[in-house]
Order: structure tokens, then sequence, then C-alpha cells
């Protein structure tokens, strides 16, 4: 008999991602040596106390059981002292505060919560396409919100369709943006808060760099007057502490949505491993001096890649205020994005993720992680002088 999928994998979109790992893993199979600054992943270890942690962790026997499914209290208060020294944002850690293993679980989540058949959700061009994902699995419909450059990357909600804001349920921000790296500041915030509450909107702002600010103080939606009462936030410890592959996050923010996501997890999820829950504590309770010494690399790194750019292929790149990513103009004379990335693959052994994979507006950029030490950058940087680019003359491929 054919197995025959249910209609939620049907309506699932492409997984963009996942092609561009193919094409690098077919060109790894073939013997090259290739530079990967496609991903978000960062390159260095996560801090050695919180490794520790983990181990000590393991013998412990309430973690080797079952943990509360809601989480263990000691890491939700320390969740809750976190968002107060890092934002100054007061959560209550029994009412305002739900885990996630991941991220992109928690997107998926927080989708089936707030949105039904039909539903509409705002989502920002160029963003993060996993939102998509978990609004079709809802069977919602996502609606694109341009995002454009001489606004700072955010969008501008006065000039949504009055019609498609009446029909619809959620408006998902993410800032510090990926890919762009944009940063919102409080002014932004009301605003988007205050658009919220007077069209009775859930906001969903996904907050995985929060803590990569580099021009400004980092800004939570929780700071706004207004935020707890229309949304939530969600934050990872992926990026801040390197801890990508152990899948720790968690949502903070209104009551009634935290409830709502907590009733739908009992169902599906049995909380997360208590060691990781151990672990992700002596993280958020550790000094900021971790913080700061990720973000003096991340920047110095961002500084070189822009300036070796700049001098040895004339590509100007605008240095981002906020996350660890470059959103770099293609050169006019590729079509779009994917042509361009394809392009540097095949014959410079360098990956960037194709700016049309964050949406339509983002096909003249190409995303590029700095995710490498200087070396590499220099390596990367050195393989596309040697290409006959010219990223301000128009030449011929």
């Amino acid at each position: 008999m054919k197995m025959l999928a249910s209609k939620m994998i049907e309506r699932l979109p492409e997984q963009k991602f996942g092609t561009v790992f193919e094409k690098i893993a077919q060109k790894t199979k073939n013997g090259a040596n290739i530079i990967n600054l496609g991903q978000g992943n960062p390159d260095l270890p996560t801090p050695p106390h919180i490794v520790s942690a983990l181990q000590e962790s393991a013998g412990v026997l309430p973690f080797q059981q079952y943990a509360p499914f809601r989480g263990f209290d000691f890491f939700k208060q320390a969740i809750a002292d976190f968002y107060r020294s890092e934002f100054g944002a007061e959560i209550d850690p029994q009412k305002e505060i739900a885990l996630f293993t991941g991220g992109k679980t928690g997107l998926y989540v927080m989708s089936q919560c707030l949105l039904d058949p039909g539903d509409i959700a705002l989502v920002p061009d160029p963003g993060y396409p996993e939102y998509h994902s978990g609004i079709m699995m809802a069977d919602a419909k996502p609606y694109s919100i341009k995002l454009e450059e001489k606004n700072g990357y955010l969008p501008d909600l006065s000039s949504i369709d009055p019609d498609i804001v009446k029909k619809a349920k959620v408006l998902f921000l993410n800032y510090p943006n990926n890919p762009t790296g944009a940063v919102a500041n409080e002014a932004f915030f009301e605003e988007a808060a205050a658009f919220a509450a007077t069209h009775e909107l859930y906001v969903i702002h996904d907050f995985a760099y929060g803590s990569f600010h580099y021009e400004q103080t980092p800004v939570s939606f929780m700071n706004t007057p207004l935020g707890k009462s229309v949304g939530v936030e969600l934050y990872s410890l992926s990026k801040t502490f390197n801890m990508a592959g152990w899948r720790v996050a968690f949502a903070v923010g209104n009551e009634e949505i935290i409830q709502a996501i907590n009733t739908f997890q009992d169902h599906v999820f049995v909380s997360m491993y208590g060691g990781f829950q151990h672990a992700a504590t002596a993280a958020l309770q550790s000094d900021d001096c971790h913080i700061q010494s990720l973000k003096a690399i991340y920047l110095e790194r961002i500084n070189f890649f822009i300036r070796q750019a700049a001098r040895k292929l004339g590509w100007t790149i605008e240095r981002p205020p906020g996350a660890f990513y470059l959103w770099a103009p293609i050169p006019d004379d590729f079509e779009h994005s994917h042509a361009f990335a394809d392009y540097l693959l095949e014959h410079a052994d360098v990956v960037v993720t194709p700016g049309g994979v964050f949406g339509a507006n983002g096909s003249r950029h190409v995303r590029i992680s700095m995710v490498a030490p200087i070396e590499e950058l220099a390596l990367f940087i050195d393989r596309l002088s040697i290409l006959p680019i010219r990223f301000h003359q128009k030449t011929r491929l």
C-alpha cells in the first residue's frame, strides 16, 4: 500500500537550507576544501564552566529521571534573573516562562498555539524562513512585510494593507535581525506594541541574537510597556553561549500565551533534560565577561572582512549594528543571489547563503556568517580575488 502523507506534510515549504547543505556535502565528498560561511553555526567552543556543569549533572539522580514537564524552578529563576541583569526586564519565573528544545521548536509550537486554519501571520521579508514552516503547519497563511534598507530594515507597519491587518493574528519580529543584522530601538518596539494592541495582534519577537548589539545597549521587546500585554519573546542560548547543539531556548512574556504554550507542550514534550537545565543555569548565572569577549571577537571579524572585501575586491559591505552576519549586495551581472552563491561554491569552494532563501526581498544579497577565524576569512577573500568578478563593474562570466 502506498503511504499517503498528511495534508500538513504536503503544506510544508521546501527546506531551503537543506538544499544548500546537500550541495556542500557533494563538494566535500569529491574532496573539496570548503570554507562554509553559510550557516549561523558558532565555531567557538562552549565555555568550559558550562561543559563542567553538564558533566557534573550526569551523575545526579534527579537529572537522570523525568524532569518536571514545565522545567525546574531553579532554571526558570535563572532565566528571570538573566533578563533582569541583561535587559532590565522583569519576568515572573512561574507564570511568564516556557522552555523549548531549541528556538526552531519554539517557533513551531507558538504558531500552533496562536494560529487557526486560515489565519494570517505577518512575517518579515527578508526573514528567517522557519517562520513560514510553523505557520503552514497550523494551516495559516504567511503575509510578507518588506524590510528595506532605507528604513533600517524595520517594517513600515502603517504601509500594510488595512484589509490584511484586519485578518492578521500574529506579527513576527526579529531584532537583532537575521539576515540583515539590523537592530530595533525602544521607540520602534513601542510603536510595534501599540500597533499590535490596536489591531488585536499577538507579537512573537525572535530574540535569538539578543545580546549581540554593537552600537547600543541590548533592547528587549519586554522592556516596552505594552510588551507583555501583546506578545512573547523567544531567546536561545545557541549564539550567546556557543551552545547551538545543546538545543536550549525559552519564551518569556504574556502569561496567557505562555500558559497556552505550556498546555500544548504538556501533551507533546516531557520537558528538557535536567542536566541541560543545570548547565544552562550555569551559563545564565555567569558574569558578562564571556558575552563581551564574544561580541569583541565577532566585531573584529566583521571589521576585518569588510576592510579586506573593500580593499581586495572592491566590494562595499555595510557594517551591521547587530548579530554576526554581513548582508552583502551581489554583483550586477548575477541574476539573483542563488546564481551568485552557486558560482562561488562551484569556482571557489566557499559557501554563502543566498539572500533569496530569506524571501523575495533578499534576492540581491547574500548572507555571510562570521563564524570562522580571521585566517579563514582572509583565505575566503583570497579565493574570491582570483575570480573574474568585478563587484562594481559589469563583466562577462
